[in-house]
């Protein structure tokens, strides 16, 4: 072979350095020099000088004596080394280099010739061809012929028991190979093998020990890129053996004589030189250097329709076995071939695709300029976190009560899909919709392992789906889902249902714990969805697909033959009143009744599950009431019973059903009465006009109620023992709620907003808005809001990121639009103007698109701190009102622009606004606002001023309020006298000014 030069070759008669990649025969290496980068390194084909070993079995020949353990000798004791080297001479007539080589300080040479494995060429001296220890290797083939060492063996039948019995197939005829009666006989079986050639990446040529069948094999499960085809120009085969191989002998073969026309023919047909796919040359030398002349172990996995034999190729890597086909995909030498793949089992086959997948992340070599697909999945990274099972949603979605988070924060649940699976829908009772076969047993089968129980979650990846729960594009209806491992830390009640204890990768601490959808999918109660390329998936999706495929072949849950359970419950909320009565003597034969929470309505209000009965039932405590929607400590009431009861085992104690259906009781969980948690924690009053003689535990319900009395907690953090007043009924007494706040926004005419101070919503909403990254601008036609939407937006004056609703929007510079319905169109420029209402502090502007941020839907669905207030009592001069102006300045340096300690005593609401959709919308509450430090306040500060006037009596008005209205007309009366801004001129009430209708007189017959 021609020699190739090295660009770290000083000079030809220099020593040199490299690596032997490959031992054609007992005589000859193939030293490779350094690689640089992915490519090939040059390569020299040397022969050892002055020797000569036997030659090994040609095509249709046979071996001379001793040339197989001559060429195994030389190969054990080369193969894959460091050696240095030198050309001694060359002789260009055949092409070859002869040198010397040695291996650390040993002369190979002279090793070869003392075991006595290669005779020595004493001709050329003339020419200078010999080796320059040529004296020393005449010495030791002296001391082997006399030690009868290697072909030099005197002993009877040696020489011929060293020449190989050789099949058809190692000496040229593959005609006769049986392909599928070998692979029968030796299927699942490592075969051991030397590899002689590589032809390319993902397929080699191999010896199969003992026997030295010659066969080629296909990598199973993969296809390099391949090395095209050399141009042959020859218009006759010779008969003599050509070496035309890099990597080994050449082989001949004997043919006729072209005709005239066969040579046009040929010439014509091979010609065409097609050259490597890109990377094949790599993928070639990758496999050269790991298993050419190595010995290595196939397991022979099928035959394809040709007859070719597709095997998995293993190789020695010191004390392991590494897997060819796994290390070329996973190195971007190779792709992924799911023909070939089927032959194999299950979890090769999904390293393979797991790699492939890998290596396409990644852009290694093949994969430099792939495109990944459009996907609507996008990965989220180190967003771990520990917490309890709030609730089951399903047998893929759950709810956790993150543990960083105060307890009973409503913004402490996170609701996690379970990554990668999907079970059953559980339907919508809502639109008719029943769950599917399974669904119930799924919910119930999580329910039962997973409520209460602390767990780890891995937040993976979210994923945008459309309304109807299926991909969805940006102009589309759409909602985010986060997608996650969740590990459940106590494998106590899960030890028999063959889940794998996995560990979450997190950088600060190791939390191990049982996968819980690998554990739904063992027990087929979900199936694992089958991603597609470059789509975010589970961290442990192998662990789901072995799962599956153990739950199918054992037959479980959906995998099943057999008929799904059917179960038929009765659902008393949708029903009539009258229905839910004629069940009452069924829910009192005895006296406490086994329940499942489902769901927590209100704070007292809740959905229970009766076994018993296969009824659902809307069910209240007897006697206990917690705030109604909206108002305060609302939220934290459903909290704190999510956390202690959603979907726990309890029992209940059914006394009588209200109007409404709705069955009223006591309810324990454990031996704890649930109405007791709540009023000591002082989220629920207790309501004594039901009658405590018929409620069991009423001594203890009150005294929870008085501690939380004592303590100031919550609803009664502003109780004073005996401050009740009398609201004009004789049964009835009501506590006014007094919110400590600070102002944020003054409207005029009287209205303002503010933020209660020590909302706990406020610090989470705060927290998760500092985790957001708000570097990048939207890109235009990407993010298209519309009225209504909640989203952030760059307040102008502090340059802050604040949570905002888009009432209207105007469009078009210098010319202002009014758009009272959101605009089907997308944002066309970024000075698009878009006006915006701040929920969390009641304050309004207009600003460019490009300071608007998307905002997540866990951060978004959070109400409004910014609660819509109106002095109550007085009536304050609108802006557009004379003295108008002059009272909003005077209200905002006593209240916006102070330090001053501010209470709000609520005296009743407005809820005749609506819902909020702007600013000055919403329910308002009437407030009388205190100046604490002062021991005065607001409103009487307002008529004091001359900037108000006290509101008309009405004759209907309680007794409560009509003390409250000869209070304030006694500071009005004083800015009367003292003709102070509205009295300057005198009374400016008329006389017929919020006056009451005439009295109608009596009308009908006489």
């Amino acid at each position: 072979m021609a020699s190739s030069s090295s660009s770290t070759v000083a000079g030809a008669s220099g020593w040199l350095r490299g690596k032997v990649k490959a031992v054609p025969s007992g005589d000859c290496l193939v030293i490779m020099g350094n690689s640089k980068g992915d490519s090939p390194p040059p390569e020299r084909t040397i022969t050892l000088s002055s020797l000569i070993a036997p030659r090994l079995a040609r095509r249709g020949g046979v071996d001379e004596p001793f040339a197989w353990d001559s060429r195994e000798y030389l190969r054990k004791l080369c193969i894959g080394k460091e050696v240095t080297f030198k050309v001694d001479y060359t002789v260009p007539s055949i092409g070859r280099e002869f040198g010397s080589v040695f291996l650390g300080v040993k002369n190979v040479s002279l090793l070869v010739v003392s075991e006595g494995w290669a005779r020595v060429r004493e001709t050329g001296q003339q020419k200078g061809e010999v080796s320059p220890v040529l004296a020393d290797l005449l010495r030791l083939e002296e001391q082997a012929k006399q030690q009868c060492l290697g072909r030099w063996s005197k002993t009877p039948g040696a020489s011929e028991l060293s020449i190989r019995n050789l099949p058809p197939s190692a000496i040229g005829d593959p005609s006769n190979l049986d392909a599928m009666g070998l692979l029968n006989a030796n299927k699942g079986r490592a075969m051991q093998s030397i590899v002689e050639q590589v032809r390319d990446g993902s397929t080699i040529r191999v010896y199969l020990l003992p026997e030295f069948q010659f066969v080629q094999v296909f990598v199973a499960g993969i296809q390099a890129p391949s090395m095209g085809r050399r141009a042959a120009v020859e218009t006759s085969i010779e008969t003599e053996p050509v070496s035309d191989e890099p990597n080994g002998e050449g082989s001949a073969e004997t043919r006729p004589t072209l005709t005239s026309a066969q040579r046009l023919a040929a010439s014509t047909a091979s010609s065409n030189e097609v050259s490597p796919d890109p990377f094949g040359k790599e993928a070639k030398h990758f496999t050269e250097i790991r298993v050419l002349h190595r010995e290595v172990r196939i397991v022979l996995e099928g035959v394809d329709k040709f007859g070719n034999l597709i095997g998995s190729v293993y190789y020695p890597e010191g004390e392991s076995a590494k897997d060819l086909a796994l290390e070329l995909v996973e190195n971007g030498l190779a792709k992924y071939l799911e023909w070939s793949a089927s032959m194999m089992e299950e979890d090769a086959k999904r390293r393979l695709k797991s790699a492939e997948l890998q290596a396409k992340k990644n852009r290694l070599r093949i994969w430099t300029n792939y495109v990944p697909p459009a996907t609507n999945s996008k990965a989220i990274h180190d967003q771990n976190f520990t917490g309890k099972v709030v609730e089951v949603v399903s047998g893929d979605c759950i709810i956790v009560a993150d543990d960083s988070l105060p307890f009973g924060s409503p913004s402490a649940e996170r609701r996690v899909n379970l990554s990668s699976i999907r079970c059953p829908k559980m339907g919508n009772p809502r639109r008719d919709e029943k769950p599917s076969p399974y669904a119930r047993e799924a919910r119930e089968f999580l329910r039962t392992r997973l409520i209460g129980q602390q767990v780890n979650v891995s937040m993976e990846y979210s994923r945008k789906v459309g309304l109807a729960d299926g991909p969805t594009t940006a102009s589309a209806d759409s909602r985010v889902m986060d997608f996650g491992s969740v590990f459940l830390v106590s494998s106590t009640k899960v030890e028999a249902d063959g889940a794998s204890t996995l560990a979450i990768p997190t950088a600060g601490s190791q939390h191990a714990g049982v996968n819980v959808g690998e554990l739904v999918v063992a027990r087929g109660f979900g199936t694992v969805i089958r991603h597609r390329d470059f789509e975010e998936r589970s961290n442990y999706y192998d662990a789901l697909l072995a799962a599956e495929s153990r739950a199918i072949a054992g037959r479980k849950g959906i995998h099943s033959a057999k008929d799904p359970p059917v179960m038929h419950i009765t659902d008393l909320l949708t029903a009539s009143a009258k229905k839910a009565k004629d069940f009452l003597p069924f829910l009192q034969r005895v006296r406490r009744m086994p329940a499942i929470v489902e769901y927590v309505l209100s704070g007292h209000r809740f959905k229970l599950l009766i076994p018993k009965e296969t009824c659902s039932i809307a069910f209240a405590f007897s006697g206990v009431r917690c705030p109604g929607r909206d108002e305060p400590f609302s939220d934290e009431a459903i909290a704190l019973m999510r956390r202690k009861i959603m979907q726990r085992d309890v029992e209940i104690e059914v006394e009588t059903v209200d109007r409404t259906g709705t069955f009223l009781g006591s309810l324990w969980e454990g031996k704890t009465n649930v109405a007791v948690t709540l009023l000591e924690a002082g989220l629920a009053k207790l309501q004594t006009s039901f009658g405590s003689d018929r409620i069991p535990d009423a001594h203890l319900l009150a005294q929870a109620e008085q501690s939380a009395k004592r303590q100031k907690l919550k609803i009664w953090e502003n109780y004073v023992e005996g401050e009740e007043v009398s609201n004009g009924s004789a049964t009835d007494s009501k506590q006014k709620e007094v919110l400590k706040v600070v102002v944020t926004e003054i409207l005029g005419g009287g209205r303002f907003y503010v933020q209660t101070i020590g909302d706990q919503r406020v610090a989470s909403i705060q927290q998760q808005l500092a985790s957001l990254n708000l570097q990048e601008a939207p890109v235009i036609g990407a993010f298209n809001p519309k009225k209504g939407d909640i989203v952030l937006a760059q307040y102008s004056e502090d340059n802050s990121w604040n949570r905002a609703m888009l009432p209207l929007v105007l469009e078009m510079p210098n010319i202002v639009t009014w758009i009272v319905n959101a605009p089907r169109g997308a944002v066309e420029s970024p000075e698009d103007k878009f006006e915006v209402f701040y929920i969390d502090y009641g304050n309004q502007e207009i600003i460019p698109y490009n300071q608007l941020r998307p905002l997540d839907a866990s951060v978004s669905s959070a109400p409004g701190l910014a609660q819509l207030c109106s002095l109550a009592y007085i009536k304050v001069p609108s802006l557009n009102e004379d003295f108008g102006h002059e009272a909003a300045q005077y209200f905002s340096d006593m209240a916006l622009n102070s330090s001053k300690e501010l209470r709000a005593m609520i005296e009743d609401k407005d809820a005749s606004g609506g819902k909020v959709k702007g600013q000055g919308t919403g329910t308002v509450l009437n407030v009388t606002l205190i100046d604490v430090e002062a021991e005065s306040t607001i409103n009487a500060a307002m008529l004091k001023e001359g900037l108000a006037t006290v509101e008309k009596r009405k004759r209907w008005d309680p007794k409560e309020k009509q003390i409250a209205f000869e209070k304030l007309e006694k500071f009005q009366a004083e800015a009367r006298l003292n003709r102070l801004r509205m009295w300057q001129y005198g009374d400016i009430q008329s006389d017929d000014e919020d006056t009451a209708p005439p009295v109608r007189k009596a009308g009908g017959r006489r």
